[in-house]
């Protein structure tokens, strides 16, 4: 069990825990709050307990336990010594097992549950006359075993602490099976050992329980204070508030806000005006994965930061749109000067592209300005320039463990910048616009968008039947889980 307890550590970051993430860089004041809330339903705790026992029973096995001896007084024969050496559990079944969790703490236990073990046995007697010795071996059965433990769990300085509140084993009943001996031993053995073996392992239990537990914490004590998304930018994982224990549910709260990994700052208004996290959790599923709009936004301001907002259109669908001939309506002073002409676009973002999460979608807004180029023997020469703020909604969806989307174009506007052979022809730019919009602009976004962004503490689980709801200002992934 104590295997258990140390075998525990990566499900119950992403299970138990609801598992996830760290303290921040130094520009996050200590009374931050979470933008990613996880929650684990009563249906997503029993998985994990399963989960849980299942992977420990495998991993404890086998369990060494220490040697017993001791002096027998025997009828006729006097004192015998009897010694039980390489007692080891071989198997261990779990009946039944159950897990409730409170404000105390979490508390598990695994009842009406046998383990097989074998050992070695020999005895010695020796008198002014005679030495008489013998070895073999035995099995045995320990059955209705019980085990139990109840761990705290609470937030400080932006990390989680786990303490050990109580744990315990009991064994209520033994059987004892020789091969080989003298059937007078067999019956000094049941009634002599049967109370030091059941101590045995109730005591080598109970102490890797402990050491388990104390493993745990020092594993949680030394997270990471971020976590590398890419080479560009990581995201906070901070713990931001003491764990919600009810009687259905877990929920811990992490900052989950993005960051240049160059600590380029996120502006500060990002950090202020959460609301508390809300109760709503996914009751049909295991796990509710709750994420701000500010999530998105600060990974959207790190992007825009490091440069990675803009890129030139010099190819297309229809080519003959990058060449000034096209243009001759649209633009006529354009195709006068340059004609014939290759050309390009550089389309940049003037500024990050906000995300507003209300009831039901999930809305962005784009302002990027687009420069006319002409390649004119070499040289690429800026002609004109026009403005579009774009309104597109963005359809998220569930891509293995990763939150992936689609940006659709629901309208936008276009307005003159700057030109510097004289006036386009607004009218006939709309067009355009649009194509360039469709053909190039959103396939763009959307080949880096269906990358997906990786939902937090689910290694080694996989997402499953996942829905996804909204509220405002919040997205929240229902999911039940399935081992990889």
């Amino acid at each position: 069990m104590g295997i258990f307890l140390n075998f525990m550590a990566p499900p119950i970051f992403f299970l138990v825990l609801s598992f996830l993430l760290i303290p921040a860089s130094t520009h996050l004041q200590s009374n931050e709050q979470g933008y990613i809330s996880l929650l684990l339903s009563d249906k997503g705790i029993d998985f994990a307990k399963d989960v849980l026992i299942k992977r420990a029973v495998s991993s404890m096995i086998p369990l060494q336990l220490p040697d017993i001896e001791k002096h027998v007084k025997i009828p006729v024969l006097g004192k015998v010594h009897v010694v039980l050496s390489n007692i080891t559990i071989n198997s261990v079944i779990v009946a039944s097992s159950s897990v409730e969790t409170g404000e105390t703490g979490i508390v598990l236990v695994a009842s009406g549950a046998t383990a097989d073990l074998t050992m070695n046995w020999r005895y010695s007697y020796k008198s002014w006359i005679v030495v008489i010795s013998d070895s073999g071996d035995a099995s045995v059965k320990v059955k209705d075993m019980e085990v139990g433990l109840t761990v705290g769990l609470k937030e400080q300085d932006g990390t989680l602490n786990l303490s050990l509140l109580d744990c315990g084993c009991y064994v209520k009943d033994i059987s004892i099976k020789l091969d080989g001996g003298a059937s007078w031993l067999y019956q000094v053995v049941v009634e002599a050992f049967e109370g030091p073996i059941g101590s045995a392992v109730e005591n080598a239990i109970s102490k890797k329980i402990k050491e388990g537990i104390s493993k745990l914490d020092s594993r949680l004590q030394s997270l990471p204070k971020q976590v590398s998304v890419d080479h560009v930018s990581a995201m906070n994982v901070t713990f931001t508030d003491k764990p919600v224990l009810s009687n259905s549910s877990i929920e811990i709260d992490i900052s989950g806000l993005f960051m240049a990994r160059d600590k380029v700052l996120i502006p500060s208004y990002y950090y202020k005006g959460l609301r508390a996290s809300d109760s709503s959790n996914c009751p049909a599923k295991m796990i509710g994965i709750s994420l701000h709009e500010n999530v998105f936004n600060t990974a959207a301001v790190v992007y825009f930061n490091a440069g990675y907002m803009h890129w030139t259109v010099d190819r297309f669908p229809n080519q003959s749109l990058l060449n000034t001939t096209t243009w001759r309506f649209i633009y006529p002073q354009l195709y006068k000067k340059y004609p014939n002409d290759e050309m390009n676009l550089n389309i940049s973002l003037t500024s990050p592209l906000v995300i507003r999460i209300v009831e039901n979608d999930l809305n962005a807004t784009i302002y990027l300005d687009v420069t006319i180029n002409v390649l004119d023997a070499d040289e690429v020469i800026p002609v004109a320039c026009v403005s579009l703020v774009i309104s597109a909604s963005c359809s998220p969806h569930i891509l293995g463990n990763k939150l992936a989307g689609i940006l659709k174009l629901k309208n936008f506007t276009v307005s003159y910048n700057w030109s510097n052979i004289g006036d386009l022809r607004m009218h006939l730019l709309w067009q355009v616009a649009f194509a360039v919009l469709e053909t190039s602009f959103l396939p763009n976004v959307n080949l880096r968008l269906l990358k997906g962004l990786p939902l937090p503490f689910l290694h080694g689980f996989t997402i499953k039947n996942a829905e996804i709801h909204y509220t405002k200002s919040k997205m929240m992934i229902c999911s039940n889980l399935a081992l990889t």
